[in-house]
Parts: structure tokens; sequence; C-alpha cells
């Protein structure tokens, strides 16, 4: 499957918010990631060309980093650097309100959009564009050896 396929199997009313979330990844995310299918979600992850050692979880698997999935209710938006670098958090729980009139719906590394029309895509690519895939390897790594 690819992500044009994953976004034509969805119902119509999460079409649209998803091809807008992705192009603000697309139009953001620092080189060398790659976009693919994993875990059933549109990923970005760190190809074994540039990362061999792969997943810990599953060596055979490429570094996953952001996947946007359409859930029932909502659309999510898992980012690991969230959840992995804590200033990157903060940065971004706090620019949150001057994006959004909605209240910030978030999990440890899982942003979920209820409300498909507040979606601050200008945000999102800002999110997107801070860090490298080099940066993100770092953190990774450094996370596995604590």
């Amino acid at each position: 499957m690819t992500p044009e396929q994953y976004i034509k199997a969805l119902p119509q009313e999460q079409q649209e918010p998803i091809e807008q979330i992705r192009k603000a990844i697309l139009d953001h995310l620092p080189k060398g990631f790659e976009e693919t299918i994993s875990y059933n979600m549109i990923g970005y992850v760190v190809p074994k060309t540039l990362y061999p050692n792969g997943y810990h979880c599953n060596p055979d698997l490429p570094l996953p980093f952001i996947h946007l999935a359409a859930q029932k209710n909502n659309i999510s938006l898992y980012h690991m650097g969230l959840y992995a670098d804590e200033e990157l958090k903060e940065w971004f729980m706090a620019e949150y309100p001057n994006h959004s009139k909605r209240k910030l719906n978030m999990g440890k590394s899982c942003i979920r959009f209820k409300y498909t029309q507040d979606i601050p895509l200008e945000l999102l690519g800002s999110l997107m564009s801070k860090m490298s895939v080099k940066q993100w390897i770092s953190i990774y790594e450094a996370q596995l050896l604590r």
C-alpha cells in the first residue's frame, strides 16, 4: 500500500485533513527521512541505508520517527521526537495556543485532532523542521543507553 492508497481508502471527511497534514510534513521534514506505510499508518522513518541498525524492537524495520493515522474519532500524529526530547515537547506545548483555539489533546508522542477544521498546519510544519535525521538518531541512541 502507498500513502496515496491509504488516503483514498479513508472516509471522505478524513481524506482532506490527512492530505493537508501530509503536505505540511513533506514540505518541512528535513532531508533523509523516508515516507512509507508502517504499522498501518503513513510513516516517516530513517531508512536502513542511513541507519542499518534499524528499530531496536525489530531490527528488520527502519527507525520510526513520525506516523500519521486516521482513527475512528480523530486524526493522530505520532511524533517520537516529542516523546524523547523534553525541550521540543515544551516548545510545542507553549506554541500550540498561539496557533489553535482548541485545547491541545496530546499523549506522550501522540497529538490528536478531533476537529479537523482547526488543525494548526503552520505549527506542524515548524515542528517537522525542528529535528534532523542525525539529531533523531543521536537522541534515539541516547535513550537506548539509559
